[in-house]
């Protein structure tokens, strides 16, 4: 796999409540077996701060049978996004571990 490649494989297109789509970037995927489900962290490229911090956005997320694209879908329960902020804390203190 090229670097452009695993670039392409990094970053999805998100279609906004408006109908624009916006590329992102993807930060982190994840399993849940308690939910049956699968996640992706990511933020809209080119909406970074002063200080290089984005916002970042959670959705389920459903892979194609090919493994190229897939579905977003929005999070459902609020155990569902209890669980994201765990991952998200820990993926945090990793960072701050490094």
């Amino acid at each position: 796999m090229t670097n452009e490649q695993e670039q392409e494989q990094r970053n999805i297109t998100v279609v906004d409540e408006e109908g624009n789509e916006q590329l992102c970037e993807v930060l982190h995927t994840f399993d849940s077996e308690e939910f049956g489900k699968s996640y992706v962290l990511y933020y809209v490229i080119g909406t970074e701060d002063e200080e290089g911090e984005v916002e970042i956005f959670a959705s389920a997320f459903t892979p194609s049978e090919d493994g190229q694209d897939g579905e977003l879908a929005p999070i459902e329960t609020e155990a569902e996004w209890d669980f994201i902020e765990q991952v998200v804390n820990e993926l945090d203190e990793d960072i701050d571990a490094e």
